[in-house]
C-alpha cells in the first residue's frame, strides 16, 4: 500500500462518523420519501399501491396546492426583495460615522435571535383587530381599525412584514462585513477621478456587493420557500387560504389528511421548484469579482 492510499484511507475513516450520519438522517429519508411519492395512501405507516407518476399529475389539479403554491412564491419573492433592499440601504448608513451605530446594530440583529415561535405569537397579539397594541395607537391618533391578518388582501402582506423584521438584521450584519471589506483605495482613485458618493456606491459597492446578494438571496429564498411556523401560528393559513403557504399545505395534506404517498409528491415538487429558482438566482446575481 503505497503513502498516498494510506493518507486517503485515514482521511475517509475520520470523515465515516459524518458520512455515515448524512446518509442515515439525511438521504436515506429522501430516498423513502421519493419512493413514498409514487405510492397511494400511506406508504411506511400503513396500505399503499403503486401509482407511478399519478400524485405529479394530481398537483396540477389540486386547486389549493396551486392556490399554496402563488402564495409562497409572493411570500419568498417579497421577503428576499424588501429584505435586500432595505438592509442594503441601512447597512451603507450604518458603516459610515453614525452615532450609536453599535447600539443601532444590536436592535437590528435582536429579532434575529428570537425564537420564530415567540415572534409569530407576539406579532399575533400586536396585530389583533380587537385588542392589538397597534390598533390601540392607531385608536389613539384617530385612525380607523386595521384588519392585518384578518383581510384576505393584507394577511400575506402582514406575514411578509414579519418575516423582513426577523431577518432584516442578519442581512445588515452580512452586508456592513462585505462593505468594510472591499478595498479603500478602490474609492481613494475613484474620488481623485472626480466620483461623488453615489457615483462610488453605485459603480464599486453595488457591483462588488454582488456576490453577497446572491448568498443572501438564495439563502432567504430557500428558507421563505420552505416557511411553515409563521403562517400555521399567526393564521393557520386564512382568511380563505390567503396564507396557506406551500409547507403548511404539505403539512395538512400529510397529517390531516393521512394522504403521506400524495404529500411525499407535493414535498419533491417543491424540491423541484427550489433547484429551479435557485439556478436561476445563479444566473441571474453571479458576477466573478476580482480586486486589482
Amino acid at each position: 500500500m503505497t503513502y498516498k492510499t494510506r493518507r486517503t484511507l485515514t482521511a475517509y475513516a475520520f470523515l465515516s462518523p459524518a458520512i455515515v450520519y448524512f446518509l442515515i438522517y439525511f438521504f436515506w429519508p429522501i430516498a423513502i420519501e421519493f419512493w413514498a411519492s409514487f405510492r397511494s395512501g400511506q406508504p411506511l405507516i400503513g396500505d399503499s399501491a403503486f401509482v407511478g407518476l399519478k400524485n405529479y399529475a394530481h398537483i396540477l389539479n389540486d386547486r389549493l396546492a396551486i392556490k399554496a403554491i402563488k402564495a409562497t412564491l409572493i411570500y419568498a419573492i417579497g421577503s428576499v426583495v424588501f429584505t435586500l433592499v432595505l438592509a442594503l440601504g441601512l447597512s451603507a448608513l450604518l458603516v459610515g460615522p453614525v452615532r450609536a451605530r453599535n447600539g443601532i446594530r444590536a436592535i437590528l440583529f435582536f429579532p434575529y435571535i428570537i425564537s420564530f415561535v415567540i415572534s409569530a405569537l407576539m406579532w399575533r397579539a400586536i396585530l389583533d383587530p380587537y385588542t392589538g397594541l397597534l390598533n390601540a395607537a392607531l385608536a389613539k391618533v384617530g385612525l380607523p381599525q386595521q384588519f392585518w391578518l384578518v383581510d384576505p388582501d393584507t394577511a400575506i402582506w402582514t406575514l411578509i412584514a414579519v418575516s423582513v423584521w426577523k431577518d432584516l438584521g442578519y442581512a445588515v450584519l452580512i452586508y456592513i462585513a462585505a462593505i468594510q471589506g472591499i478595498p479603500a483605495h478602490l474609492y481613494e482613485a475613484a474620488r481623485m477621478d472626480g466620483a461623488r458618493r453615489h457615483h462610488l456606491f453605485r459603480d464599486i459597492t453595488l457591483p462588488l456587493l454582488m456576490p453577497t446578494t446572491l448568498f443572501l438571496a438564495v439563502v432567504i429564498m430557500i428558507t421563505s420557500l420552505q416557511e411553515m411556523a409563521l403562517p400555521y401560528l399567526m393564521t393557520q393559513g386564512g382568511p380563505a387560504n390567503a396564507t396557506r403557504l406551500y409547507s403548511l399545505h404539505v403539512y395538512e395534506t400529510a397529517f390531516q389528511g393521512l394522504n403521506i404517498g400524495y404529500a411525499s409528491a407535493l414535498s419533491f415538487a417543491m424540491f423541484m421548484l427550489i433547484l429551479l429558482i435557485t439556478w436561476a438566482q445563479f444566473k441571474l446575481l453571479h458576477r466573478d469579482i476580482r480586486h486589482v
